[in-house]
């Protein structure tokens, strides 16, 4: 009989893999414009969830996490020269917030702070995207946030252990995509479309 945990796990990778495809295919139309800042914080602290997931007993729930791990620090290495322009103020300041956190939360030793720390940090990642977002809603794909969306449902699925060490993470980026989602799509009726990008 095969094991239902191993099958969202494979659902929840499989999608995370097919979610960047249209991410990464309209970052070379010049469709998507990902910003830096975001993609270098995620590539930080998804790093360090995967450790917070597997010391909570998620185990199986923390491979798809992982291959997106992979490919988030490829959309950074992309968003440095392909990425927007986008960049204020308030994003430089996140960064450097974000990056100081993240030092702090590696001298913790303590699990539950921790990954409630590394899920705060990864949030506020996302506020240059999301503020990116509104005034320029076509720069991002839809389509790739639905299915990370999905695939984080999966992945919290596949989880062996539900704890607040393996579902703080899981839950954060899936509710942070979501928002990224939706503001894109209401925006969208307020912009007149320059392209598609979907």
């Amino acid at each position: 009989m095969i094991d239902i945990k191993i099958v969202f796990t494979i659902v929840a990778t499989f999608l995370t893999i097919i979610a960047f495809f249209p991410y990464i295919r309209n970052i070379f139309r010049n469709n998507t414009k990902p910003h830096p800042y975001t993609w270098l914080i995620w590539t930080l602290t998804q790093g360090t969830a995967i450790f917070a997931i597997l010391y909570g007993g998620g185990n199986l729930g923390a491979l798809s996490l992982t291959v997106g791990t992979i490919l988030v620090f490829v959309i950074f290495l992309f968003s440095i020269k392909k990425g927007t322009k986008n960049i204020k103020k308030i994003d430089t300041i996140i960064l450097i917030l974000a990056i100081c956190a993240i030092l702090v939360w590696w001298q913790l030793d303590q699990p539950l702070i921790s990954v409630i720390m590394v899920s705060a940090i990864d949030f506020f990642g996302y506020i240059p995207t999301i503020r990116k977002s509104w005034s320029e809603p076509r720069s991002e794909t839809l389509s790739s946030w639905m299915l990370f969306v999905i695939a984080n449902t999966f992945a919290i699925l596949a989880l062996e252990s539900y704890n607040s060490l393996t579902l703080t993470y899981l839950i954060t980026i899936t509710l942070a995509n979501l928002i990224i989602f939706f503001v894109c799509l209401l925006r969208r009726h307020y912009i007149n479309p320059p392209n598609k990008n979907l």
